[in-house]
């Protein structure tokens, strides 16, 4: 298909139409009272030389102008078909660059949105003081490069137990869509485990309660899962009809032999040759408008000092409901650790419903959680058995900020249960 050039008006010839106008004007009127009256012919000459000296000015202050503004200014016709030209850098330029390669004309651009919370929260735990907290602050940041490839990240910056600020790039994905059956994403990204872990991310402005179930707690806050992985994940659509059927396939570096000592998600070096695989199959019927059922099984071998490799397998299982007005959350695994060389299995179970109803601003929710680590588990044996419910009351004081009070009760192994409660005001920008 041709294309048809636009022929923009530039402010030189806008104005040199304009002092053309008046001097037709002028001619037209002055020709009109020599017709009628045949006087001072001699005088309307002298104007209309005066006129056309005037043109001629404004059109040397024109071109004096357009010179200075040179290259800035005056863009070269678009060829149909053709490329943009680069931007050539002077010397000057790539020394404050560092390289002399220019951006296209038409880089992508940016969109960027903010999360963030400030919360307080007391309890009887031995040891802990009641206090106000800073969240986390994350920058979820976009671009779409072309009609297939886009760009994503998100960074976070929160402060630590000793009060000290840090920054983390949590996500950060080139990706590619195909079209609907296949979409394939290249970086770091949060493990498709179960439902929870890829439905709700970092900003607490998503979620209904204060915080996320203890089985997807973030690795640094002491979670047992692979809530973050780095290396490639595939999905898309499945043929399938009503049953809507959807895949899942992810192969990563893994986490890290859980040490709190240690830093979990392995961004560049790898502590072993093997590789952690993740698969999963999910269905959202199409006559079932917000249920989706799922599976996922991951499959990891850690290399801890001073032990035996270590075979990780989790399985995962969810069932979820989930309209603007009712959230029901479902969702249960098992964490199967398996040493080499020996018939020693350790099995931890764990599962979590969460219910909750919006009355307008309002939306009160319910919560019980379960996870129980054997004591002797070379990996997460420190985790031991937690459970307890939490309620909570979610009110919207406005469309982009939501403030929250939520109270826990958590039974534990042999230890006092704990009773806590929390504030959190919560908001995007």
């Amino acid at each position: 298909m041709a294309t048809v050039g636009v022929k923009r008006t530039t402010p030189s010839s806008f104005i040199k139409k304009i002092a053309l106008a008046i001097v037709v004007c002028f001619i037209l009127c002055g020709s009109r009272q020599a017709c009628a009256q045949q006087a001072q012919p001699q005088d309307e000459r002298e104007t209309i030389r005066q006129l056309l000296r005037r043109i001629d000015e404004l059109e040397a202050r024109l071109k004096a102008v357009e010179a200075k503004q040179g290259s800035a200014s005056a863009q070269p016709a678009e060829a149909t078909g053709a490329a943009p030209a680069p931007k050539h850098e002077d010397a000057g330029e790539q020394a404050q660059s560092g390289h002399g390669m220019g951006l296209p004309a038409d880089s992508p651009s940016l969109r960027m949105h903010g999360f963030a919370d400030v919360g307080y929260h007391a309890s009887d735990l031995k040891g802990e003081t009641n206090s106000f907290a800073l969240g986390q602050f994350d920058l979820f940041i976009t671009s779409r490069l072309s009609e297939k490839f886009s760009a994503l990240a998100e960074m976070v910056i929160e402060a630590d137990d000793r009060n000290a600020f840090g920054v983390e790039l949590e996500r950060f994905l080139l990706q590619y869509s195909a079209n609907d059956y296949f979409k394939l994403a290249v970086g770091r990204f949060h493990t498709a485990i179960g439902y929870y872990n890829t439905a709700f991310h970092h900003g607490t402005w998503f979620q209904t309660a204060t915080g996320r179930p203890f089985l997807f707690t973030f690795e640094d806050e002491g979670g047992i899962l692979p809530i973050h992985n780095v290396g490639l994940s595939a999905s898309g659509r499945i043929p399938s009809g009503a049953l809507g059927l959807n895949y899942i396939a992810e192969v990563g570096n893994g986490r890290a032999s859980r040490s709190r000592f240690d830093e979990p998600v392995q961004n560049v070096i790898d502590e072993n040759n093997g590789k952690a695989f993740n698969v999963g199959l999910i269905s959202r019927p199409r006559k079932l408008d917000g249920f989706q059922a799922g599976f996922t099984v991951y499959r990891d071998h850690l290399t801890p000092d001073g032990l035996p490799r270590i075979g990780q397998t989790i399985m995962a299982g969810h069932i979820v409901y989930q309209t603007p007005e009712v959230e029901f959350l479902n969702e249960a695994l098992v964490v199967r650790h398996a040493l080499t060389g020996s018939n020693r299995v350790f099995n931890t179970p764990g599962f979590y419903t969460q219910l909750s109803r919006r009355f307008g601003k309002a939306r009160p929710y319910f919560r019980y959680q379960y996870v129980n680590a054997p004591g002797d588990d070379p990996i997460i044996g420190d985790v031991g058995r937690r459970n307890g419910p939490s309620v909570g009351l979610r009110y919207d004081v406005s469309e982009f900020a939501a403030l929250k009070i939520q109270y826990d009760r958590t039974a534990r192994r042999n230890l006092d249960a704990i009773n806590g409660i929390g504030f959190q005001l919560a908001f995007t920008f």
